[in-house]
């Protein structure tokens, strides 16, 4: 079957074998049409009864939707279907029968909760509508791996399986690992920190973290997928632009390249790529707006975290992508590195779309004895993360990275109102099948 003709392809004078599935049949009585799609499109099908094989009639229109049909025939051109041509078929094999009752309804004309979307995905992706929000995750990944490629940097896979925790002991997943006790990695955080202290300097990774924060909204995940990078010899402003460069490169791939899923979702006159430097406000200038607006209950004071209808708060009020910078040192991690003016000020920051976080960063503490002062002053242990902090001793360059939420991305530049909608297979507290 590798030989058939995708249904974009197909031209009228030309005979062609077309398979995919039945998406929809047609009876008006003495002819009937049977519209198969597959992944470039639908076309037609043509029955005229009484100048057919009763045979081929009958299996053409008896057969069930969505199930898996090959046709061979030729092509003429008919302006009143659906793609210009359709096909009247000389043999019609049912290559794979379909239930008759099926879970949700593929072409879309009777909606689906999420929760039944989730657990039949296969079907589920049968819809232009979905099946273009991974068109879409796809690109935004092949654009974001070229940018990184072009910032010279280079992609990394490290450990899923680890002994210690990025930011210690909560929220991990515990496993057994052949007898010990081992976890499920938060980040990549600590690995490729090391690996700029190697000779690979500049390094990316595209992968899985595991996250067990008890969350039930529409934005968290449980297994998310996370776009990390680190560079020797940067600082936090550094790794801002480059931040900035990868979330554009997102956009711009998508707007290049996914007209035809944009439409499918109905963005395609609203979908812009962002232009412009973003705005980077600091945190004191962050809470001074959040209460300017009124929105929460009480005033935010120094070293409150921003809670989220703050955020949205601030959001609004910015209206595009922005940095907040100049974070209290006791609000971000050990591994952070503090301004050298002693104001207790981090060089952490967070890359914010008006509706959510998406990247937290910062230049990293590369001075030994600093870096384990850190870990005392958080409650951890450093002997547990000597694998980690020993490299330090050795040669460590200033360095600088972030890690920035690829479902979140997709979530945001789509408008989508679920976090689970921009995941094939979403893991979370209630979620562990399919």
């Amino acid at each position: 079957m590798d030989d058939r003709t995708y249904t974009a392809a197909a031209e009228p004078g030309e005979t062609v074998t077309v398979a995919g599935w039945v998406h929809e049949i047609r009876d008006l009585g003495g002819i009937a049409f049977l519209i198969l799609r597959d992944t470039t499109g639908k076309i037609q099908i043509k029955f005229e009864k009484d100048e057919m094989d009763d045979d081929l009639v009958e299996t053409g229109l008896g057969v069930h939707r969505e199930s898996v049909v090959a046709v061979t025939g030729d092509v003429e051109e008919e302006p009143r279907a659906p793609t210009g041509v359709e096909i009247t078929p000389d043999s019609l094999d049912v290559v794979a029968e379909a239930d008759p009752e099926l879970p949700l309804d593929p072409s879309g004309k009777v909606d689906a909760d999420l929760s039944t979307r989730l657990d039949n995905r296969t079907l589920d992706l049968r819809k232009d509508e979905t099946k273009a929000i991974f068109e879409i995750r796809a690109e935004v990944l092949r654009s974001v791996r070229e940018a990184f490629r072009n910032l010279d940097a280079t992609e990394i896979n490290t450990p899923k399986i680890v002994a210690t925790g990025t930011e210690g002991g909560t929220e991990l997943f515990p496993i057994t690992y052949f007898g010990q006790e081992a976890f499920m990695n938060q980040s990549p955080q600590l690995f490729k920190q090391l690996m700029v202290g190697s000779g690979l300097e500049r390094v990316f990774e595209i992968g899985p973290i595991f996250r067990a924060e008890e969350h039930n909204t529409p934005r968290h995940l449980n297994e998310a997928t996370s776009i990390d990078f680190e560079s020797a010899f940067y600082d936090h402003t550094d790794a801002m632009d480059a931040c900035e460069t990868i979330v554009k490169a997102a956009y711009e791939g998508v707007a290049e390249n996914c007209q035809e899923q944009l439409e499918a979702l109905d963005l395609q006159d609203e979908f812009e790529a962002p232009e412009g430097d973003f705005p980077r406000l600091t945190y004191e200038e962050a809470i001074e707006r959040i209460n300017a607006t009124g929105e929460l209950d009480e005033q935010l004071v120094w070293g409150d975290d921003l809670p989220t209808e703050g955020e949205h708060a601030l959001g609004q009020d910015v209206g595009e992508h922005y940095f907040i910078t100049d974070w209290p040192s006791e609000i971000k991690p050990f591994y952070i590195k503090d301004h050298d003016d002693g104001e207790q000020l981090s060089t952490g920051f967070d890359m914010m779309h008006p509706t959510m976080e998406l990247v937290s960063g910062g230049q990293r503490e590369h001075r030994y004895d600093h870096l384990v002062e850190g870990f005392e002053q958080q409650g951890l242990d450093p002997e547990q993360f000597d694998y980690y902090t020993k490299m330090f001793k050795y040669g460590m360059p200033p360095h600088a990275g972030w890690g920035l939420g690829g479902e979140r991305l997709v979530m945001t530049m789509l408008g989508l109102g679920n976090i689970r909608e921009a995941v094939l297979f979403p893991r979370d507290r209630q979620r562990l099948s399919p």
